[in-house]
């Protein structure tokens, strides 16, 4: 095919690679919750429901009857256990930094509070339906609203957003649920919440940003 090649620096259509930002407030939260389960462990146990109640933790009749709304937000960054915040910590350093460059980091904030909160009220409702109260603590329910953000955000760019694809996150939300409902002492209720809530804030947060060209930058 004949015709005259131009060159990216030459083509003003040619897509301007951008630098990745850098996450810290997805790297904020991830330390908070590390040096909170430190402090929890170097005076207690995170492994002792009463101790962790005595810090924060979830139990809806606290939360009720004594009004202790806070336990919303302080049982997000509560783990119980080592094995339990490697494994949430992981995922959110995996995950997390992608949906706070595709919302910006003020959003990012806002959305992974209110999924990790809203998660927690939707696993509380759920408790006084079935009347069995238990102690629940973990960034579990914030961390599966990533999970739903994501798999909005990247379904709007047609399948992909960085590294990251539709098919990889639906396996990894797919597969975390069931293990959630294989094993036991898991609130799966939370998880489901989350995932649901994430995906709903993406949609109403999210703006799918234009695209960047040479052009643009040139004002041709």
């Amino acid at each position: 095919k004949n015709g005259v090649y131009m060159d990216q620096y030459q083509n003003p259509y040619y897509m301007v690679p951008q630098r990745r930002p850098r996450a810290w407030v997805n790297g904020t939260l991830i330390v908070l919750n590390i040096l909170y389960f430190l402090y929890l462990e170097l005076t207690g146990s995170t492994e002792d429901a009463y101790f962790m109640l005595e810090h924060g933790a979830m139990y809806g009749p606290f939360v009720l009857r004594g009004h202790e709304y806070y336990r919303l937000l302080t049982s997000m960054f509560m783990h119980f256990g080592i094995n339990h915040i490697v494994n949430n910590m992981l995922v959110l350093f995996v995950l997390g930094d992608n949906l706070e460059r595709a919302l910006g980091k003020v959003k990012y904030l806002i959305f992974y509070l209110i999924c990790g909160v809203g998660a927690n009220a939707v696993s509380l409702l759920f408790e006084i339906l079935v009347g069995d109260w238990s102690v629940g603590a973990g960034a579990s329910g914030a961390i599966f609203g990533v999970v739903g953000g994501l798999i909005y955000v990247v379904a709007v760019n047609k399948g992909r957003l960085e590294d990251l694809s539709t098919r990889q996150l639906v396996t990894m939300a797919a597969f975390s649920l069931y293990l959630g409902f294989t094993s036991t002492g898991v609130d799966n209720t939370a998880h489901v919440a989350g995932l649901v809530i994430g995906i709903i804030l993406a949609a109403i947060l999210y703006r799918k940003p234009k695209r960047t060209c040479r052009a643009d930058i040139w004002g041709v």
